[in-house]
């Protein structure tokens, strides 16, 4: 897929909406109702999962136009600006020592909580800032827990890095604390002090307090390898360690044969206790792990689905359209891993309850935003689901893994597309291709009521403009003027344009990503009747679910 897909175009569009549309994520304030605070409760309803989920997109959406990165890095800026608020850090904020309510929660957190500490014990979600032995930490960042926050905070940072190429988020800015403090950082602070603290706590720092998830901490080893590559740093070691160390050995178990059986939900070190051993808990943290270690996510993967039925074309395919990330992100891994029967299976399941549609978010008539509503019958798609399910709308299978490689920084400096009208026009295509020196583009009406009327954009960072030529749609096209020593303006329309541009532009070694699925020799063990009428007991109840209940 070289190209954006009509429904990745249409949930740009509504990217740029929820993150242009100025709202208050101050303590006066709150979040606009289109910023998802709502999935998974009691763990991952705040709307800074939003902000990074949404991220993910644009770093593939990048790589597909590398010579148009505009739009990207404006979107970018607003989830990372919104991550430094009260909002953002609500949690961290206002939840202190233990909860208050332990003691009157629902009967369907028990699957959460250590049996034994049952109405003695705090619910994943709750951070318990300031519980023993920790001190009230003011700041969300350095702090001992809240790894969740930095974590994912610095997975942002290095994805505006490599879709920009600025070091702007490397310049100190604030970040808000408790009561109203700010704490300055910059990326490259965040990248050293999330390194610094896991290389001192062996099996990784917390969550909320006490409790230490594979989940986030893979999401934070992804952020740190995307860092390395961005800033030149080498930081992600502790990543490789944790999971020699502790992931594959303390969070992992195995039958007498040494074939993986289950993976920790999450892992409480001041009572040395493993949570919600199960073989689904895998397959939430492989989808990160799998750019890191990529045997490991698929024995991760594997064990779940397998464990589920999923790879089994003769069983029910079980999956409860209340709580989709299961089947998105086993539909995500299964492309990954060249798993057809899986890939197949998933696919079918998440058409029938995913219920992607074209709508107005501004609540006009022009259906321009694109999103998956699922069926909570909200007003807006919930930003966590939708943005992980547009991942299939946007990228072939392979290119998650690719999204995280090490790239050319060259591209920075060659020819650009600038200028462009978004969100009125956008660009499905900016490539340039070195060995005919041109740089080819394609237009079409992003919103779509605006289709017809004249536009204009430029062509930066080009040699020399005075040899350029311009062609559009297979002919000369000369409705174009030198605007500077290196930069030259096309007038267009908006509507669907192929334009190509020869710009004499050779040296980047600018390659688009191809992509070269691997599939490793892990052996698979067939599943045991018991256990697969386990699991799907299981997801009948809808635990499988959901990260948080598996």
């Amino acid at each position: 897929m070289l190209n954006l897909s009509e429904k990745g175009q249409g949930w740009l569009h509504y990217l740029w909406r929820k993150a242009t549309t100025e709202d208050d994520w101050s303590k006066n304030g709150k979040p606009h109702p289109w910023w998802d605070s709502y999935s998974f409760p009691p763990m991952l309803n705040f709307a800074r999962f939003d902000l990074s989920e949404s991220s993910y997109g644009l770093l593939v959406m990048a790589r597909k136009t590398p010579a148009w990165r505009e739009v990207y890095g404006r979107i970018l800026d607003e989830l990372v600006r919104r991550h430094t608020t009260y909002w953002a850090a609500i949690d961290w904020l206002t939840q202190f020592g233990p909860d208050p309510d332990r003691a009157r929660y629902p009967k369907a957190y028990k699957r959460l909580i250590p049996k034994h500490l049952w109405g003695n014990y705090d619910t994943p979600g709750w951070v318990a800032n300031g519980i023993a032995p920790w001190p009230l930490s003011p700041d969300p960042i350095g702090s001992a827990g809240n790894l969740f926050f930095r974590g994912f905070f610095n997975l942002i940072l290095a994805i505006h890095r490599d879709v920009t190429g600025s070091d702007k988020w490397n310049h100190p800015f604030a970040v808000t604390g408790l009561d109203d403090r700010t704490f300055d950082w910059t990326h490259d602070g965040i990248n050293q002090f999330l390194s610094d603290q896991w290389a001192n706590v062996w099996h990784g720092p917390h969550c909320e307090n006490t409790k230490v998830w594979p989940f986030c901490l893979s999401a934070a080893g992804l952020g740190l390898q995307l860092s390395d590559n961005t800033l030149g740093t080498q930081r992600h070691w502790v990543f490789d360690r944790w999971t020699e160390e502790f992931l594959t050995k303390k969070c992992m178990g195995y039958d007498r044969r040494g074939r993986l059986k289950w993976v920790g939900l999450y892992y409480d070190p001041l009572i040395d206790f493993v949570q919600g051993q199960s073989a689904l808990s895998g397959l939430f943290p492989a989808f990160y792990v799998l750019p890191q270690d990529r045997a490991l996510a698929e024995r991760m993967y594997r064990k779940a689905i397998a464990a589920i039925g999923w790879d089994k074309a003769w069983l029910p395919m079980m999956a409860p359209a209340s709580q989709p990330r299961a089947v998105t992100i086993a539909y995500l891994l299964a492309r990954e891993f060249g798993d057809e029967t899986t890939m197949r299976r998933t696919r079918k399941a998440l058409a029938k309850f995913s219920n992607g549609r074209f709508f107005d978010a501004g609540g006009g008539n022009d259906l321009d935003d694109f999103g998956y509503f699922f069926r909570f019958e909200d007003a807006f798609p919930r930003g966590q689901e939708s943005a992980l399910l547009m991942l299939a709308d946007i990228m072939d299978g392979g290119e998650w893994f690719d999204a995280f490689k090490p790239r050319d920084r060259l591209r920075f400096t060659a020819p650009t597309v600038e200028g462009v009208d978004f969100p009125n026009v956008g660009v499905s295509v900016a490539y340039n291709d070195e060995r005919s020196s041109v740089l080819n583009v394609c237009t079409y009406a992003a919103t779509k009521s605006r289709r017809g009327e004249p536009t204009r954009f430029r062509i930066t960072q080009l040699p020399n403009p005075g040899t350029v030529s311009v062609r559009r749609d297979g002919e000369a096209y000369g409705a174009w003027r030198v605007v500077g020593a290196n930069e030259i303006e096309i007038d267009a329309m908006t509507d669907t344009h192929q334009f190509e541009i020869q710009t004499g532009y050779r040296g980047s070694g600018e390659r688009l990503v191809t992509t070269t699925r691997v599939v490793t020799d892990e052996p698979r063990r067939p599943t045991s009747p018991i256990e697969i009428f386990s699991a799907t007991r299981a997801v009948a109840a809808g635990v499988a679910a959901c990260p948080c209940c598996a």
